[in-house]
């Protein structure tokens, strides 16, 4: 039984390694990670905001010491509320290469194709054997056409590509006009590998406060089945590898997302969830569905529920879209529904 699979160039065990999150933080949690059999690590991510505060003194071009910029600036963190630094990044970086034998992909956070990108230099020297673009932005500026920001994000692939040696790949927000068309993008740009997707955080209002606050949730299966419909469309029609990150908490979810036609799966939620071990839980029980389905090798299944031989993918999403629809009413009230389409008094129990 094969469950060895391949990327961003590294043939890896099986597809299950860690995502970004707080176990890249230290170096004890990334060798607990390996030594539960994790494939891979994608350490926390460095962001932007905190390379131009060390290097320029400005976050999002706004300076420090201009007191019309700090209302705007108070909402950022700290540079002491970051894990790390930018140099303490790099050193981190370095020490967990030494300290494990696994693939360490290091995280670059940002939005713009300035001058901070060129820190991935600092990260590739440090060791990194990738590195993860994590491309999230929400655009507030009502005037910022779409195109604008897909030109900018595939031109800071571009650019990460020109000075590094070591693979990239791209984690992105799915909110696009045309995901697949941003997808080509970013392929024709050189990225190595595509992470689908970023989870889209959003603030909330405390009533007794009457502010905008934050909280994190953990994902969890519902969040899977986006990840899926683009994996589908996107399988065997792009060039770089494709991982899914988001949704994935038992073994099934991985069954599915390779189906789909990922490479390999990302896990933070269930590993922050459940501990390091669900690793093999999650090992153990792709093993036993592929016995089960007597498919001997990964290379096998992937892909095999991908649109990639549908002759018009638009037509056949379109056709589920209505379906969908339509099956819900036959779900939920029967047939019983009288001519206008509202459910008869047998069938309303």
């Amino acid at each position: 039984m094969r469950t060895d699979t391949s990327y961003l160039g590294f043939r890896l065990p099986h597809p299950f390694i860690a995502g970004a999150s707080p176990f890249g933080q230290h170096l004890d949690t990334v060798r607990r990670l390996e030594d539960a059999g994790c494939a891979a690590v994608v350490l926390h991510s460095l962001f932007e905001e905190q390379i131009t505060a060390a290097r320029q003194g400005r976050v999002r071009h706004m300076g420090e010491a201009d007191v019309a910029f700090a209302p705007s600036l108070a909402a950022f963190p700290s540079a002491e509320e970051y894990a790390l630094g930018p140099d303490a990044y790099a050193e981190h970086v370095r020490r967990v290469k030494q300290a494990v034998a696994m693939p360490v992909i290091g995280s670059l956070n940002g939005t713009s194709p300035e001058s901070w990108l060129k820190f991935a230099r600092v990260i590739e020297q440090a060791g990194a054997d990738a590195i993860e673009l994590n491309l999230y932005e929400v655009v507030a500026d009502l005037h910022t056409p779409g195109a604008v920001v897909e030109d900018a994000f595939a031109g800071i692939v571009r650019e990460v590509k020109q000075i590094l040696r070591i693979p990239v790949s791209v984690k992105v927000l799915p909110y696009f006009t045309a995901f697949g068309h941003m997808a080509r993008q970013f392929d024709e740009a050189g990225a190595d590998g595509l992470v689908l997707f970023n989870r889209f955080y959003q603030t909330d209002i405390d009533l007794t406060t009457m502010k905008v606050c934050v909280h994190v949730e953990l994902s969890s299966a519902s969040e899977l089945l986006l990840r899926l419909h683009w994996l589908a469309i996107l399988y065997g029609r792009v060039r770089p590898s494709l991982a899914v990150s988001g949704g994935i908490d038992q073994p099934e979810d991985a069954v599915k997302a390779i189906l789909s036609g990922a490479d390999v799966v990302q896990m933070v939620s269930a590993l922050l969830r459940y501990g390091s071990k669900h690793i093999d839980v999650m090992r153990q029980g792709l093993v036993e569905w592929m016995e089960r389905h007597e498919i001997v090798s990964l290379d096998q299944m992937r892909g095999d529920a991908s649109l990639r031989r549908v002759a018009d993918p638009a037509a056949l999403e379109r056709a589920g879209y209505i379906r969908t629809l339509q099956s819900w009413g036959a779900q939920q009230f029967g047939h019983g529904l009288d001519g206008r389409g509202t459910p008869t008094a047998g069938n309303n129990r």
